[in-house]
């Protein structure tokens, strides 16, 4: 492409040429010219792909477009050029900005492709030997340089340290090896190949294959460890998918290679000798290398991941013909602790899989039989021999397994039978402080269930098992029964256990001790011979339901109390007055007489149902122990556990609610407000700071003194305590004591008094700032004026001192006349009011200076005149 020059005379100054009509025409129509010459080209490059699957492709594509668009580039550069782009830019011709645009578009891609291909021809030495090396040492040792290779592109380039330009480059790279591979390993020729090479043609393809991932995973987790350098984290399946699947496949040739070359080890010279028959050793031979015909005789190719399914079913055939194991040597090994089928028991199991490898070994001997002549030979008699001796060492193994399981049965089946139904146990290593800890379990002996196991199994092998072990085992589904309900029936027991809470297992510790008594004769007495089992179920069950009941019914009064003391505890001791739009906020009197009255009315209702607790636990007393008095022994220790429960819900009550009123003392709302007033000499907030310490401090003291109101009970009784004359004083007994102590509560409540106090310190310092007008009332008005007017000042002076009591009004009036602080509003109009009044005063006494002496001057200049006019 030739960009051709306008044939007019461009030598004049850019700026000139600009003003001339006819010459800005013909460089616009040159330029449009220009720009649709460069645009095609651009175009046109911009569609074309590399021409090829390899990464050498890639190379040359970036070659071709930076060729391509450097002489583009070279002439954009020529004087002529740049000249018309001045004038036409000095004519502010809109065609200027058009190729000017297309020009930046040309010179963005002419760099793009420069750097490419200068960085990519880094790479062009190791893809050569990729591609057309003689062999795959060099493609091996090519692949970790060429992958340290591409970090170094990574590293450095501007276009290819992003994931899609790299991933491309990589699968080409990748596609190269995979091509390579296939080339080398031709299937229609591989089984006709010396064996030996095949197998290192196959392993070297196949560490080829591999080797691609390997030096891939080295070189990230060198990036990884740097922390300097952007991680690859590349689409593995597009980069190894291929190549892994075909590493797989190469595996698979190798195995079947291996396996022909070990049949061809078999039947050899050797065994040809041996059996005089080489006919019959040649037939064997042929059907050996019939093994590998379906893999010589493919109609689709192996190393594509479209056929897996086809390849399979390949390989799955070759492995079904050629499967042959070492029967001798898995039974040695395996002897002593034998593979099992699922829930096979352990004798009948091992002496099914010795039957299992037996019948393999005799199906192998069989067909050995099938060829004429080969066992009668002296390599098949050995054969023969060997097939005799593992077979009869089999079923000595049998013999044995049964022999010893039937002595052993006998012996110990009377045993087990005679174990108790119930074991003792429990569910931790401490001591046993309560029989909640304790535990039952159904004591049928696994050993017995193996008997019944191993006696059905032992008759479907056709043994003949002993009369007991007959007996027993066609009980299984009695047995089995009495197992199920005797775990529902402890199931229901150890769920209602876990329902107790430690209080009340001491509280039902006598009615625990009657329900083990009923148990007492699964686990002391009765066996799995007993015939009174089902009775004894029954029994229990129905002892279970009725502590059930029981259970239930302390459960419905725990709630109850749970429920009073969760209305208590979850009760506002700091409700403050409700505000309508538009309401003021209540002075600080107020406020506290709200809290406070509200307090009391919450208390009243706290207390009704604190006082209703005792009522619910005398309920439980009729239940566990036919009296209501409130004071039974027998419950001693579940009455302190809920004035222990009391206890815990008062103090968190207390400590909730100093938290939420040190809350709202901390948040910006305001809850009342307070006034600022001047009260010469100083500005003070009205009510003052240490009456709004001690008010909140009363505030917190009636918030715990509440507790005053929650009577203790007499110790081991749920009824409280008489209030006590001591000398001449009325004591109550009540939870206020413990809880005013408390050093949660005291550090709570220190907490509250610190952040008022520097509150109180912040709006001091709010008010110190108003001193600055401090002169307008610590200084004595009358003897200022005294002193000024002595002076005689000018009217100059007069306005100065006027202009600047003004400004102290103007001043203050544009203050704010509300200052929110926390949880306090301070209304500042009292002292705004006040300071404005001083400087008013002010202004009056200079204003009657001024007249006075206005009036003076006045009076004199009046007499003046009046003398000239007599002298005249």
């Amino acid at each position: 492409i030739k960009l051709d020059m306008p044939t007019i005379n461009l030598n004049s100054d850019a700026s000139v040429l600009a003003t001339v009509p006819e010459v800005v025409e013909a460089l616009e129509s040159c330029a449009m010219t220009w720009q649709k010459l460069i645009s095609a080209a651009l175009e046109e490059q911009l569609k074309r792909v590399p021409q090829g699957n390899g990464p050498l492709a890639e190379i040359d594509f970036w070659r071709e477009r930076h060729a391509a668009l450097s002489g583009l580039t070279e002439q954009t550069r020529l004087p002529g050029v740049e000249k018309v782009l001045a004038i036409l830019q000095e004519a502010e011709s809109e065609h200027s900005k058009d190729l000017q645009a297309v020009l930046s578009d040309l010179r963005k891609h002419h760099v793009e492709a420069l750097d490419n291909a200068r960085f990519l021809s880094t790479l062009e030495r190791y893809l050569k030997n990729l591609t057309h090396g003689t062999g795959f040492d060099v493609v091996l040792d090519t692949i970790p340089l060429l992958m340290n290779a591409l970090r170094m592109v990574w590293v450095i380039s501007r276009h290819y340290n992003k994931d899609e330009r790299m991933v491309p480059l990589m699968e080409r790279i990748a596609w190269e090896i995979s091509t390579r591979v296939c080339k080398a390993v031709d299937l229609h020729t591989l089984f006709k190949e010396d064996r030996a090479a095949a197998k290192k043609k196959i392993a070297e393809g196949k560490s080829t294959l591999e080797q691609w991932k390997k030096s891939y995973l080295a070189v990230r987790a060198q990036i990884e460890a740097s922390g300097r350098e952007q991680h690859w984290e590349f689409d593995r399946k597009r980069l190894f998918g291929k190549t892994d699947y075909m590493a797989s496949i190469c595996q698979d040739l190798y195995d079947i290679l291996q396996v022909v070359e070990e049949f061809y080890n078999i039947f050899g010279s050797e065994l040809k000798a041996v059996t005089g028959d080489p006919k019959r050793i040649d037939d064997l031979l042929r059907r050996v290398d019939r093994l590998t015909s379906p893999m010589e005789e493919l109609t689709f190719d192996p190393f594509s991941i479209k056929s897996t399914h086809d390849w399979k079913l390949i390989m799955g055939e070759f492995r079904t013909e050629v499967s042959v194991e070492n029967v001798k040597q898995i039974f040695v090994q395996n002897l002593k602790d034998p593979p099992l089928f699922k829930n096979h028991p352990p004798v009948a199991g091992a002496i099914y899989w010795s039957r299992s490898l037996f019948y393999r070994i005799k199906h192998t001997i069989i067909r050995f039989q099938e060829v004429e002549d080969l066992l009668t030979s002296e390599r098949g008699k050995e054969v023969k021999q060997k097939y005799l001796k593992v077979a009869k060492r089999m079923k000595e193994y049998e013999d044995q397994k049964y022999g010893q399981w039937t002595e052993g049965t006998e012996q110990m089946l009377p045993l087990l039978l005679r174990k108790p139904l119930l074991m003792v146990t429990s569910v931790t290593e401490e001591p046993l402080t309560t029989e909640k800890r304790v535990q039952f379990i159904v004591n049928f002996p696994p050993r017995l269930q193996e008997i019944i196991t191993e006696t059905k199994y032992m008759e479907q092998l056709g043994f003949p098992v002993p009369e007991i072990a007959r007996n027993v085992a066609l009980q299984e589904d009695k047995y089995l029964g009495y197992i199920n309900r005797l775990k529902n029936m402890l199931d229901h027991y150890h769920n209602l256990m876990g329902t107790l809470s430690e209080a009340e297992t001491k509280l039902l510790d006598d009615h625990i001790k009657e329900l083990w008594r009923v148990f007492r004769l699964g686990h002391r007495r009765l066996n799995w011979n007993s015939l009174g089992i089902g009775d004894f179920t029954d029994q229990c069950t129905q002892a279970i339901r009725k502590f059930e009941s029981l259970v239930h019914q302390i459960h419905i009064n725990s709630g109850i109390i749970s429920d009073k003391l969760l209305l208590i505890e979850s009760t506002n001791l700091f409700k403050f007055p409700l505000l309508k739009n538009g309401d003021e906020l209540p002075n600080m009197k107020d406020f506290f007489v709200y809290v406070k009255g509200e307090r009391e009315k919450d208390t009243e209702l706290m207390v009704r149902n604190y006082t209703a607790i005792p009522k619910s636990l005398t309920k439980v007393e009729g239940r566990v122990a036919n009296s209501k008095s409130g004071k039974s022994p027998k419950l001693a220790s579940y009455y302190a556990y809920w004035e222990n429960r009391i206890y815990q819900v008062l103090t968190e009550l207390i400590l909730k609610n100093l938290r939420a009123f040190n809350e709202a003392v901390l948040a910006n709302v305001p809850l009342f407000q307070i006034e600022a007033v001047l009260s010469p000499p100083e500005i003070i907030l009205q009510p003052n700071a240490n009456k709004i310490d001690k008010m909140i401090a009363q505030c917190i003291q009636d918030c715990v003194e509440v507790t005053k109101h929650f009577v203790r009970w007499m110790h081991g009784t749920c009824i409280e305590c008489p209030p006590q004359h001591v000398e001449d004083e009325v004591i109550t007994f009540s939870f206020y004591s413990d809880i005013s102590q408390n050093p949660l509560i005291i550090e709570q409540a220190d907490l509250i008094t610190q952040n008022v106090h520097k509150l109180l310190a912040s709006l001091s310092k709010y008010l110190n700032q108003w001193k600055r007008y401090h002169l307008l009332w610590e200084l004595n008005k009358d003897i200022t004026i005294e002193k000024f007017a002595a002076k005689k000042p000018a009217c100059v002076t007069f306005d100065e001192k006027l202009q600047f009591y003004m400004k102290i009004t103007q001043e203050v009036t544009q203050q704010p006349l509300i200052k929110d602080e926390q949880f306090i509003r301070l209304h500042m109009g009292p002292l705004v009011y006040m300071v404005k009044e001083n400087a008013r005063d002010w202004m009056i006494s200079l204003g009657k200076l001024l007249n006075e002496s206005a009036r003076q001057e006045l009076f004199s200049l009046q007499e003046e005149i009046e003398v000239g006019v007599l002298s005249s």
